[in-house]
């Protein structure tokens, strides 16, 4: 009797993304200009110590990708869940950090026995956390709306990156989906062959060391034929190469990135956090 398992999905981060409405502008806009209009903002974000200024950038990332992205249940997940469940952990993590003995001129906010968490301590958490959390977010903004192949593409067409580093790097972003689907397909292959080797952490140990010995026969499978292919195409024979998939930059490129710089001109002088305390 044969068993009949269901067929592997194989992941190809080449293949074109959905295709998204008109009125999701990110989905439309260069990758670059994603990267350029959010950049200065992170960078300054570093050396800002208080609550309100990361806080709006959260609101005002988060505003653009609820307008401008494609919203599936795992970015919903990612934004309403992730995100602010990160935020409050580090924020406490950091907080219980904090020496008392710079904060014990404020109100307690937690008292356990003879040790107390003041709410100064508090504050400094989230400030770091909100601050991470604005970065993160900031950087969603493009990493939610835009692939992998295109960002490489618009790194080689505009800012002239050489195109031997980058389609190197674009076929090693291959390989990691590439491992994954030759890994569930070892599985599959020792399900099939009842070697299953019993339950529980050694047991998944076990299975894990059987799995490395055929993953790595397949990389090395998969990296020699990427290897003759691209000797094939002569890959790396000459200073430039044509282009098949254009990504050019846009006036509407421009009018986002001077409309982010704006909004973030105005939320850093309406709030300055810079001000001496």
């Amino acid at each position: 009797m044969t068993a009949i398992t269901s067929p592997v999905p194989v992941i190809d981060p080449y293949a074109p993304t959905a295709p998204a409405s008109a009125w999701r502008f990110l989905h439309a806009l260069n990758p670059l200009s994603k990267v350029a209009a959010v950049a200065p903002a992170m960078l300054l974000l570093v050396f800002v110590r208080d609550l309100a200024t990361p806080a709006s950038f959260i609101a005002l990332a988060y505003a653009i990708i609820l307008v401008g992205a494609r919203i599936t249940p795992r970015t919903a997940a990612l934004l309403f869940l992730a995100v602010p469940v990160g935020v409050v952990v580090i924020g406490f993590g950091f907080s219980v950090w904090v020496d008392a003995a710079l904060v014990d001129d404020t109100a307690p906010f937690l008292q356990i026995g003879g040790w107390t968490l003041f709410s100064g301590a508090v504050e400094i958490g989230f400030a770091t956390a909100l601050r991470l959390g604005a970065i993160a977010a900031l950087a969603l903004v493009g990493g939610l709306t835009t692939s992998g192949p295109d960002l490489v593409r618009s790194s080689i067409q505009q800012l002239r990156v050489p195109y031997r580093v980058g389609y190197t790097a674009l076929a090693a972003f291959r390989f990691v989906p590439r491992f994954g689907h030759e890994l569930a397909v070892i599985r599959a292959a020792h399900r099939v062959r009842g070697h299953h080797g019993g339950r529980g952490p050694i047991s998944r140990i076990a299975r894990g060391w059987g799995y490395i010995v055929p993953l790595l026969a397949g990389a090395i499978r998969h990296a020699e034929r990427v290897a003759l292919a691209m000797d094939a195409r002569a890959f790396g024979a000459h200073p430039t190469r044509t282009e098949r998939h254009l990504v050019p930059f846009r006036a509407r490129d421009i009018v986002f990135i001077a409309l982010f710089f704006a909004a973030s001109a105005t939320i850093f002088i309406a709030l300055f956090p810079w001000q001496p305390a």
